[in-house]
């Protein structure tokens, strides 16, 4: 049975290249491996084989796989096995990990805007500062982020703020203090904007990261909303019994 449909918004050879990338990436298919054949993969799931080259050429185009004259296509790589992005679940461990990286940024756009808190959150400071900014390992966008920041903080080291990573310097500052640090992870899809700017398909799948510190009269001095590229993020925990 095909697990491949004609209701999806996504065209069948669309979903066949996804179907094939999450292999590549779970490691079904090793890098060296040859792809089943073009008329294998027509009649596992039920398509014309004109699709099938259709999804195959997606990706040849991301540098997946590579065809071979006379041999088949062969998996080229696989960026899962590459870089892995280990999705912190403690301050300290986000900070160390971030500090000992090296990122590029991209700052899009600055302004003011209020962020979108909810009670559970805190409270809102009086003004915000709002920044677009896309994250680079040597030169490949892998998260686009939105941040909001209380401008009294911003105003200490507003030239810092623009041109470091925005939590190790956070934690840096000894006069300030993160008595809450928050953050929640869920599966979704790229949208046009986001596509766009991770260099990814509409609607490939990404992580989205929703993080938030307070200060300890729960105001809300940093809120960050991450969209991680899907195929670098990893969450590891210890499971306690």
């Amino acid at each position: 049975m095909s697990i491949l449909s004609t209701d999806n918004p996504l065209p069948l050879y669309a979903q066949l290249s996804e179907v094939l990338r999450q292999r590549i990436l779970r490691g079904i298919f090793k890098p060296g491996d040859r792809l089943p054949s073009a008329e294998e993969l027509a009649k596992e799931f039920s398509l014309a084989r004109v699709t099938v080259r259709q999804a195959i050429e997606l990706l040849q185009r991301d540098g997946l796989v590579v065809a071979r004259q006379g041999r088949g296509t062969f998996v080229q790589r696989n960026p899962a096995a590459e870089t892995r992005l280990k999705v912190q679940t403690t301050l300290r461990d986000l900070v160390t990990m971030l500090k000992g990286d090296e990122i590029q940024l991209l700052n899009i756009s600055e302004g003011q805007a209020a962020p979108n808190l909810t009670e559970t959150d805190g409270k809102p400071a009086a003004h915000y500062v709002h920044m677009m900014r896309v994250h680079l390992r040597e030169g490949t966008p892998y998260c686009v982020i939105s941040i909001h920041l209380d401008e009294a903080i911003f105003r200490r080291a507003p030239e810092r703020f623009r041109s470091e990573l925005m939590i190790p310097l956070l934690a840096a500052m000894p006069e300030i203090e993160i008595a809450r640090a928050h953050q929640t992870l869920t599966i979704g899809s790229a949208d046009p904007e986001a596509a766009a700017l991770l260099k990814l398909r509409v609607n490939a799948p990404v992580a989205n990261v929703r993080r938030v510190f307070a200060a300890p009269d729960r105001t809300v001095i940093y809120l960050g909303e991450v969209i991680y590229r899907g195929d670098l993020v990893q969450l590891e925990m210890d499971l306690v019994s």
